[in-house]
């Protein structure tokens, strides 16, 4: 349904330090930055982190990412404490939305509600 998604930051630069470990464990990268915005992806760019404009506070948005199996869901988790970020909800199964999802969900250096989210079963 989405063809992609951008996020405004304060600092561009520290979300993307944290994008950076988050990402790897679900197979996406960096790809093109154009001056301050920069493209996150597998093949082509599809999630996107450029400065707030006007400058001011960031209001928070969830994003879910999917993970490729279900240890990378913790491999995720794993980067972003590392990373520093506030854990809201480490890896569990949430049979509420899905009988076998699993995701770990964090904030981002903006304060946005990031999950890595797995649909496949065991």
């Amino acid at each position: 349904m989405l063809d992609h998604l951008g996020i405004q930051n304060r600092d561009v630069f520290a979300s993307a330090a944290f994008y950076d470990a988050v990402l790897a464990p679900l197979t996406a990268r960096r790809l093109p930055e154009f001056c301050d915005v920069i493209g996150y992806g597998v093949d082509r760019p599809d999630f996107w982190l450029s400065p707030m404009t006007p400058p001011g506070e960031a209001h928070e948005a969830h994003i879910a990412f999917t993970a490729p199996n279900r240890a990378a869901v913790g491999a995720f988790h794993d980067a972003a404490v590392a990373a520093g970020a506030e854990v809201l909800q480490a890896p569990r199964v949430w049979p509420e939305y899905h009988p076998t999802q699993i995701g770990a969900f964090v904030r981002d250096p903006d304060g946005n509600n990031v999950e890595a989210v797995c649909h496949a079963p065991e």
